[in-house]
C-alpha cells in the first residue's frame, strides 16, 4: 500500500461560477500552502483547470478544498485525473 507521501500528479477541471471571482489566486495560495507546485488556468468553456504536483496526502487535501464550500464563486463540479508527476515543474503560477 502506498503511503501520502509519494508524488504525484493531480488534474482538475472545476465548473461552476470560477472565472473572474479570485478563483485561480485562491488556488494557487492553498497549493503553495500545501507545499504543491503547478499551476491553475481559466478555459475557454469557463471551467479552471488545475494542475497540482506534490506529495498525494497534499493534492488529496487540494482536491477537498476545490470541492469545500470555503471557494470564491460557486463550484458546481470537480473532474479530477491522477497521473504520474512530470517534475518540471517550478512554484504555482496563475496562467
Amino acid at each position: 500500500m502506498p503511503d501520502g507521501s509519494e508524488n504525484i500528479r493531480l488534474t482538475a477541471w472545476v465548473r461552476g461560477r470560477v472565472q473572474g471571482v479570485g478563483f485561480r489566486w485562491w488556488t494557487r495560495a492553498r497549493a503553495l500552502e500545501l507545499g504543491l507546485v503547478g499551476w491553475a488556468r481559466n478555459t475557454e468553456d469557463a471551467r479552471v483547470e488545475v494542475v497540482a504536483e506534490g506529495p498525494r496526502e497534499s493534492c488529496e487535501k487540494l482536491l477537498a478544498l476545490l470541492r469545500g464550500c470555503d471557494t470564491p464563486g460557486r463550484v458546481v463540479g470537480v473532474v479530477e485525473r491522477w497521473s504520474e508527476p512530470r517534475g518540471s515543474l517550478l512554484g504555482f503560477v496563475e496562467r
